[in-house]
């Protein structure tokens, strides 16, 4: 009986030991996922920290591990097994994520969505993230610094020598020179101003008497409507005026109601398509040219109406040659963001050419080659064609300015009462081009007072001036305009 007795516990300890181990077996499988599963796999550009049976995490969660990694190609090939449990789609991604200071990487994979076709057993995630090396950041770093290297090197050529600091030095008291000279005009010519304005005030209060009397006139027309208006037949049989309008009018409507009898059976005809209008009104030819010729002359009509043409009458005083300076400008406006300038200019300074001439000789008391430059000034009208477009308060020109090229920036403050305008031209006239700047203002509705520096860059022919300016729109100009080309025929 002993000996049973040890069998039975020997059998009983097998039992529940097999059954202790079955258990734990089950409970990590379930935990693991060894269950059931399936075998994706991906291709790597580096596998550099990856290992065989490392972790795969999905938003830091086990869901597998890496069962194999070998060389496909010139990629390395990443197999891994997922538990069944686990959706991956075809957008799902898969990358390498650090998990150790000491060099160590885990895959880290994001499923996909539902929208998209689930993956089996042997399926690629074709969407891979991989993150730079540490050696790619260096080589990054390294042409970084290369071309930061290159750049120093330029501006230490252009800033960093004696003639770049002594042209950034000039090009200052340039600057500071032009800006004190403007300041001493304004200050020099402050009378003037004050002038002008207690002329504008005594002007506006001259013409109170003048509106007195205009109201007056308007009172007297007022009551000569009224009398009219009242007026009956006189003692003496007179008929009135309005009793006399009213016989007229009943005379007009007997004549439109014979009118209107003959245009019925006109109408009739033209329906029965006899006649001139009648065939227009029947054959499909000629009723689509002429509704074409309709359409183009609208068109035509309608561009014109959206020109809007504005005119500049503008004179200037220049202080230090003593002379007075015309302009007459005329700007073709077809949208506010644009418009074409065309200006004649009478300038007392004539217009500036150069010719030069190289000559070689063979006498021996001159050199065997010399170059003569003449100068001519002939008194003659300047002329400027110029395209200008607006951006915000900036207006940038391009053209012919004074009958050089030339460009120009304008700025509008204000509410473009006060307008800052430059222009640069007069290539090949002097050394230097031509610049000018000045201000303008509109003190009165219409009339702008102007003032500013001509030939700035020119020490020797630089001048202040200061004038008016007339600026108004012309709307029957533009409809002059489209037969301006005939006028000479």
């Amino acid at each position: 009986m002993k000996e049973v007795s040890k069998a039975a516990k020997v059998g009983l300890f097998v039992i529940v030991t097999a059954g202790a181990t079955f258990g734990i077996y089950s409970a990590i499988g379930k935990r693991l996922g060894t269950g059931k599963s399936y075998v994706v796999h991906a291709l790597l550009e580096d596998a550099t920290g990856l290992a065989a049976q490392s972790r795969v995490t999905v938003a830091g969660i086990p869901i597998g591990s890496i069962d194999a990694i070998k060389l496909e190609g010139n990629r390395a090939r990443v197999n891994v097994r997922v538990n069944g449990d686990i959706a991956l789609f075809d957008n799902a991604t898969l990358g390498k994520k650090s998990s150790s200071l000491l060099g160590e990487f885990q895959v880290v994979i994001t499923p996909g969505t539902e929208d998209h076709r689930k993956l089996h057993d042997g399926d690629a995630i074709t969407i891979v993230t991989e993150q730079a090396t540490g050696g790619q950041v260096m080589d990054e770093m390294k042409e970084i610094a290369g071309q930061v290297k290159l750049v120093a090197q330029q501006l230490a050529k252009s800033v960093g020598t004696e003639q770049g600091g002594q042209n950034i030095r000039d090009t200052l008291k340039n600057l500071a020179d032009a800006t004190d000279a403007l300041n001493k005009t304004i200050r020099e010519n402050r009378e003037y101003l004050n002038t002008t304005l207690k002329n504008v005030a005594s002007i506006s209060s001259n013409a109170n008497p003048q509106v007195a009397t205009i109201l007056e006139n308007v009172r007297l027309v007022t009551e000569d409507v009224r009398a009219l208006t009242k007026q009956q037949p006189g003692p003496n049989g007179q008929v009135g005026e309005l009793r006399e309008t009213a016989e007229r009018v009943n005379k007009a409507a007997k004549s439109l109601e014979s009118a209107l009898s003959h245009a019925d059976h006109v109408a009739e005809r033209i329906d029965k398509g006899e006649g001139t209008i009648g065939k227009l009104t029947k054959d499909e030819t000629l009723i689509n040219e002429v509704q074409g010729t309709v359409e183009n002359v609208s068109d035509l009509v309608g561009g014109i109406n959206r020109v809007q043409t504005q005119v500049n009458l503008r004179s200037d005083y220049n202080f230090l040659s003593n002379t007075i300076k015309s302009y007459v400008e005329v700007r073709l406006q077809p949208r506010e963001d644009k418009y074409y300038l065309i200006e004649l200019i009478n300038d007392p300074r004539g217009k500036t050419s150069f010719e030069q001439v190289d000559v070689e000789t063979t006498n021996p008391n001159e050199p065997a080659r010399y170059r003569t430059v003449t100068t001519r000034t002939t008194d003659s009208f300047r002329f400027s064609l110029q395209f200008a477009r607006r951006l915000g308060m900036f207006t940038g020109r391009f053209g012919i300015r004074e009958s050089t090229g030339g460009i120009g920036l304008d700025m509008h403050l204000l509410n473009d009462k006060l307008e800052i305008r430059q222009d640069l031209f007069g290539f090949g006239e002097e050394i230097q081009p031509r610049y000018r700047m000045w201000l303008g203002y509109e003190f009165l509705n219409k009339l702008w007072l102007l003032g500013g520096v001509d030939h700035l860059f020119l020490s020797t022919r630089r001048d202040y001036f200061l004038g008016l300016q007339l600026r108004f729109t012309d709307e029957d100009l533009k409809y002059v305009l489209p037969f301006a080309g005939g006028l000479g025929k």
